[in-house]
């Protein structure tokens, strides 16, 4: 139960109301069950209690005396229609409790799934951007949504199994009170059968552990397989994404029939052996003990659900074994992503009045030296932009820019500080970022623009389509912003996708602009479009651009040229040579 004492620990009032509405609960149920003996007494008469040759009435009647002396107690007659209205009471008191319990368990169940999500998405979200490129999309989704709400299902099926537990000690403690021998005879049965049956837990523990790790394996290469679906199909090799995907969903599928099977096996398990031992106590209470009829009913009523209690117990308890496994996974996860969390600098307010500067910088990545000793400037209000073979480490440079990268050695400076002493989210809600793949939300161009932030209006999203050279298209549109862009964008071409990321870099007026490849993908006219663009933003914030178009290279104030481990600055006369 090491995973219910962990929810415990996290949802202390929760768990303390649940538990006295399940205490109470499991009372009002024993003193209604209580007076169960005195009312057959009175059905069936004064001499039922000698009905069985041998019988002594004296000791056989204590519990039914213990109750009619509480009775006394409170000026209660112990009449057929008291008897049947304190049962009521107790049904009714049990049930209210009982609710009271389930709806606390409900709730807290709810606030598992929200709190295990919320937690995982932030400590993602506070991850350096190494973590990013080492972990698949599709596990994070998994964990999100799959892991997180089977985690509180594992909290579901424990706190239920508590609440069978204390429903199942009452029964035993009234069966104890009417004959102890009987209901310890009773009781060790139960426990052979328990025992008898815990393999098949055991069976759906590791039938769950291996739901868990085939679940994460299938969700990444869905994922994966649902991002480049167009080539696949364009290629007819959708076939090949198809036999990986059945292949997961095979060994799943055989995970959760193990489930299915171990627990079919031990419903059906427990309640044959259960029924024989329960015969086999009636025959030895009437033949052996010689205990009243009336007793003996109470005492195969109160060892029988006791019995069905316990039996429900270890079946919710097979539940949580073949659930607990994703909690432990996403608890796991959620530290690997904490330990990957990222340094944001210092407290420096960060201005780029004069410009970026690289001052010697060294980078290494996975062992492979990017940068040996870099240096290069990047004015303000200029257009600086990179060109270079691939895996020259331009786009690494913009992610030391940005800060999502830190320098082995060297620094770089924002106006003379250094980047490790400015507080790098200060840094970055300066910086408007246009990377090569433009992946739009599925969601209205208004939408895509702001991204939601409630601080940004039409108005705004107006002024950076204008800025981006999109708002002419968009007006054109018979639901102007409002029109829904499809899924990733897929109902605009590749230019105007393109503009709307622009306008979306460009709605909370960056000082920086970083285009990462943005025109690599265009046409000639969707380019020259966007380069227009850039044009008209020259001169009223910073421009960083990594580009081979031409058009591109030529508005530019600076051009450098990355060779791998440096870069070399390029004069006005060498930039037509860059681009032929």
């Amino acid at each position: 139960m090491r995973l219910m004492l962990s929810f415990f620990r996290a949802y202390r009032a929760q768990t303390a109301l649940m538990m006295i509405a399940l205490l109470l609960s499991g009372i009002a149920e024993g003193i209604g069950l209580s007076a169960l003996l005195p009312l057959l007494n009175i059905a069936l008469g004064p001499d039922a209690a000698s009905m069985l040759p041998g019988a002594d009435a004296a000791q056989q009647n204590q519990f039914e005396q213990t109750v009619l002396d509480a009775l006394a107690r409170f000026n209660i007659l112990p009449t057929l229609g008291n008897m049947l209205l304190i049962i009521l009471c107790g049904v009714a008191f049990k049930s209210l409790f009982l609710l009271v319990g389930q709806r606390q368990v409900g709730y807290t169940a709810a606030q598992v799934t929200t709190d295990l999500r919320l937690q995982l998405l932030r400590v993602i979200l506070r991850s350096k951007w190494e973590y990013f490129l080492h972990e698949p999309i599709g596990q994070l989704t998994n964990a999100l949504a799959s892991e997180a709400n089977r985690s509180s299902m594992a909290f579901i099926h424990g706190a239920t199994a508590i609440i069978y537990l204390i429903q199942a000690i009452v029964y035993a403690a009234v069966a104890f009170a009417l004959s102890w021998r009987a209901s310890l005879a009773g009781i060790c049965a139960g426990i052979i059968v328990i025992g008898l049956s815990h393999f098949l837990v055991q069976i759906s523990r590791r039938a769950g552990l291996k739901q868990t790790r085939l679940m994460t394996s299938l969700m990444a290469n869905l994922t994966d397989t649902l991002q480049s679906v167009k080539p696949l199909k364009a290629m007819a090799r959708e076939h090949l994404a198809d036999q990986v995907l059945a292949h997961d969903t095979r060994r799943l599928n055989k995970a959760l029939r193990k489930q299915v099977m171990s627990g079919a096996l031990l419903s059906s398990g427990q309640e044959l052996m259960f029924a024989a031992f329960i015969c086999l106590g009636i025959y030895a209470a009437v033949e052996q003990f010689s205990i009243a009829l009336p007793v003996v009913f109470v005492l195969v009523i109160a060892l029988g659900r006791s019995f069905n209690f316990f039996g429900k117990v270890q079946k919710q308890y097979q539940k949580l074994a073949q659930s607990d496994s994703a909690y432990w996974a996403l608890l796991d996860r959620i530290e690997t992503a904490s330990s990957a969390e990222e340094h944001l600098g210092g407290a420096a307010r960060p201005h780029l009045e004069q410009g970026i500067t690289f001052k010697d910088v060294c980078f290494d990545y996975d062992g492979h030296t990017v940068f040996s000793t870099l240096n290069l400037e990047i004015r303000s209000k200029c257009m600086t932009t990179l060109v270079g073979g691939s895996g020259t480490g331009k786009t690494t440079l913009v992610d030391l820019t940005i800060g999502l990268l830190q320098p082995m050695s060297g620094s770089i400076q924002i106006d003379g500080t250094s980047l490790h002493e400015i507080d790098i989210k200060s840094w970055r809600s300066m910086i408007g970022y246009v990377p090569q793949e433009t992946i739009l939300l599925h969601d209205s161009i208004l939408h895509n623009v702001t991204l939601g932030d409630p601080e940004l209006s039409v108005a705004d999203a107006e002024r950076a389509l204008r800025a981006a050279n999109a708002w002419e298209f968009v007006n054109r549109m018979p639901e102007g912003l409002r029109t829904l862009v499809g899924e990733r964008g897929g109902k605009l071409s590749g230019g105007q996708r393109q503009r709307i990321a622009i306008a979306r870099a460009l709605v909370n007026q960056p000082d920086l602009l970083v285009l990462d490849e943005a025109t690599s993908a265009l046409d000639k006219e969707s380019e020259e479009t966007i380069c227009q663009t850039m044009e008209s933003l020259k001169g009223q914030l910073t421009i960083l651009a990594i580009s081979h178009n031409r058009a591109m290279v030529s508005a530019a104030d600076h051009v450098y040229r990355m060779t791998g481990h440096a870069a070399e600055r390029q004069d006005s006369s060498a930039i037509s040579q860059l681009t032929k």
